[in-house]
Protein backbone atom coordinates (compact mmCIF):
# COMPACT_ATOMS: atom_id res chain seq x y z
CA UNK A 1 0.00 0.00 0.00
CA UNK A 2 2.65 2.41 0.84
CA UNK A 3 4.92 1.90 -2.26
CA UNK A 4 1.57 2.28 -4.28
CA UNK A 5 1.10 5.67 -2.48
CA UNK A 6 4.40 6.72 -2.96
CA UNK A 7 4.55 5.54 -6.75
CA UNK A 8 1.21 7.75 -6.91
CA UNK A 9 2.83 10.30 -5.21
CA UNK A 10 5.91 10.37 -7.85
CA UNK A 11 4.30 10.26 -10.57
CA UNK A 12 1.79 12.99 -9.84
CA UNK A 13 5.20 15.46 -9.35
CA UNK A 14 6.30 13.84 -12.45
CA UNK A 15 3.09 14.92 -14.54
CA UNK A 16 2.92 17.88 -12.13
CA UNK A 17 6.61 19.01 -13.45
CA UNK A 18 5.93 17.86 -17.11
CA UNK A 19 2.65 20.53 -17.06
CA UNK A 20 4.92 23.09 -15.89
CA UNK A 21 7.63 22.83 -18.19
CA UNK A 22 5.01 22.43 -21.21
CA UNK A 23 3.32 25.75 -20.30
CA UNK A 24 4.29 29.05 -22.53
CA UNK A 25 7.28 30.72 -20.72
CA UNK A 26 6.13 33.95 -18.67
CA UNK A 27 9.79 35.10 -19.71
CA UNK A 28 8.44 35.92 -23.61
CA UNK A 29 10.80 38.83 -24.88
CA UNK A 30 9.26 42.08 -25.77
CA UNK A 31 10.67 43.83 -29.17
CA UNK A 32 12.61 46.84 -29.77
CA UNK A 33 13.51 49.16 -32.19
CA UNK A 34 17.02 49.51 -31.45
CA UNK A 35 19.88 47.98 -30.30
CA UNK A 36 22.95 49.19 -27.79
CA UNK A 37 26.13 47.68 -28.70
CA UNK A 38 29.59 48.16 -27.97
CA UNK A 39 32.58 47.47 -29.95
CA UNK A 40 36.40 46.88 -28.78
CA UNK A 41 39.33 47.30 -31.31
CA UNK A 42 41.50 45.40 -29.75
CA UNK A 43 44.63 47.08 -31.28
CA UNK A 44 44.19 50.67 -29.49
CA UNK A 45 41.90 48.83 -26.52
CA UNK A 46 39.09 51.26 -27.08
CA UNK A 47 35.59 50.82 -26.20
CA UNK A 48 32.59 52.54 -27.97
CA UNK A 49 28.95 51.84 -27.65
CA UNK A 50 26.29 52.71 -29.95
CA UNK A 51 23.29 52.69 -30.92
CA UNK A 52 22.05 50.15 -34.14
CA UNK A 53 19.02 50.54 -35.27
CA UNK A 54 16.63 47.65 -36.96
CA UNK A 55 16.98 47.25 -40.72
CA UNK A 56 19.72 50.05 -40.61
CA UNK A 57 23.50 49.44 -40.86
CA UNK A 58 25.98 50.86 -38.72
CA UNK A 59 29.62 51.00 -39.37
CA UNK A 60 32.04 50.46 -36.77
CA UNK A 61 35.40 50.38 -37.99
CA UNK A 62 35.59 48.49 -41.03
CA UNK A 63 32.35 46.37 -39.51
CA UNK A 64 29.07 46.94 -41.08
CA UNK A 65 26.56 46.44 -38.52
CA UNK A 66 22.73 45.40 -39.29
CA UNK A 67 20.67 44.37 -36.43
CA UNK A 68 17.66 42.37 -37.68
CA UNK A 69 15.68 42.09 -33.93
CA UNK A 70 15.66 43.58 -30.47
CA UNK A 71 14.39 41.74 -27.60
CA UNK A 72 14.02 41.94 -24.20
CA UNK A 73 12.63 40.44 -21.10
CA UNK A 74 10.20 42.17 -19.27
CA UNK A 75 10.98 44.60 -16.47
CA UNK A 76 9.84 41.64 -13.82
CA UNK A 77 11.52 39.02 -15.45
CA UNK A 78 15.35 37.94 -15.34
CA UNK A 79 16.93 40.44 -16.93
CA UNK A 80 17.63 39.52 -20.80
CA UNK A 81 18.42 41.16 -24.05
CA UNK A 82 18.82 39.43 -27.25
CA UNK A 83 19.95 40.86 -31.09
CA UNK A 84 20.10 39.08 -34.31
CA UNK A 85 22.79 41.02 -35.54
CA UNK A 86 24.17 40.21 -38.92
CA UNK A 87 27.88 41.54 -39.18
CA UNK A 88 30.05 41.98 -42.41
CA UNK A 89 33.81 43.20 -42.56
CA UNK A 90 34.26 45.94 -45.35
CA UNK A 91 37.85 46.53 -46.54
CA UNK A 92 38.51 48.74 -49.46
CA UNK A 93 39.12 47.19 -53.47
CA UNK A 94 38.07 43.69 -51.14
CA UNK A 95 34.45 41.80 -51.02
CA UNK A 96 32.62 41.87 -48.21
CA UNK A 97 33.12 38.89 -46.07
CA UNK A 98 30.23 38.19 -43.47
CA UNK A 99 32.16 37.28 -39.81
CA UNK A 100 28.72 37.16 -37.88
CA UNK A 101 25.03 35.87 -38.43
CA UNK A 102 22.94 34.96 -35.35
CA UNK A 103 21.69 35.88 -32.13
CA UNK A 104 23.75 37.59 -29.33
CA UNK A 105 22.56 37.30 -25.49
CA UNK A 106 23.60 40.22 -23.18
CA UNK A 107 24.04 38.23 -20.48
CA UNK A 108 25.83 35.86 -22.04
CA UNK A 109 28.58 37.33 -25.10
CA UNK A 110 30.83 34.15 -25.06
CA UNK A 111 27.80 31.70 -26.21
CA UNK A 112 27.75 32.83 -29.74
CA UNK A 113 30.47 35.73 -30.16
CA UNK A 114 32.02 37.09 -33.48
CA UNK A 115 35.50 35.63 -34.36
CA UNK A 116 37.47 38.97 -35.83
CA UNK A 117 40.77 39.75 -35.36
CA UNK A 118 40.81 43.19 -34.78
CA UNK A 119 37.17 43.98 -33.02
CA UNK A 120 34.81 42.19 -30.59
CA UNK A 121 31.13 43.21 -31.02
CA UNK A 122 28.32 42.61 -28.11
CA UNK A 123 24.87 43.40 -27.06
CA UNK A 124 23.91 46.02 -23.98
CA UNK A 125 20.36 46.53 -24.37
CA UNK A 126 17.32 47.07 -26.50
CA UNK A 127 15.78 50.13 -26.34
CA UNK A 128 12.66 52.24 -27.63
CA UNK A 129 12.96 54.45 -30.53
CA UNK A 130 11.96 57.16 -27.96
CA UNK A 131 14.52 55.90 -25.47
CA UNK A 132 17.40 56.35 -28.35
CA UNK A 133 16.59 59.59 -29.20
CA UNK A 134 17.15 60.63 -25.92
CA UNK A 135 20.86 59.24 -25.95
CA UNK A 136 22.77 61.45 -28.18
CA UNK A 137 25.95 59.14 -28.26
CA UNK A 138 24.33 56.90 -31.42
CA UNK A 139 27.55 56.37 -33.25
CA UNK A 140 30.49 54.74 -32.42
CA UNK A 141 33.84 56.90 -32.18
CA UNK A 142 36.41 56.93 -35.15
CA UNK A 143 38.60 54.21 -34.55
CA UNK A 144 42.00 54.21 -35.75
CA UNK A 145 41.92 52.82 -39.12
CA UNK A 146 40.09 55.43 -40.12
CA UNK A 147 36.68 53.76 -40.58
CA UNK A 148 33.49 56.05 -40.88
CA UNK A 149 31.40 55.67 -38.63
CA UNK A 150 28.04 56.87 -40.42
CA UNK A 151 24.68 55.16 -40.20
CA UNK A 152 23.25 54.32 -43.78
Amino acid sequence: MKTTLVKAAFISGFVLAGALIATPSQADLIPYEVAILQGLNKITARVSEFQAPINQAVKFGSLEITTRDCRKSSPEEMPESATFLEIDDVKENVEKKRMFSGWMFASSPAISAMEHPVYDVWVVDCVSAESAADNTNSEPENEADGGNQSSE
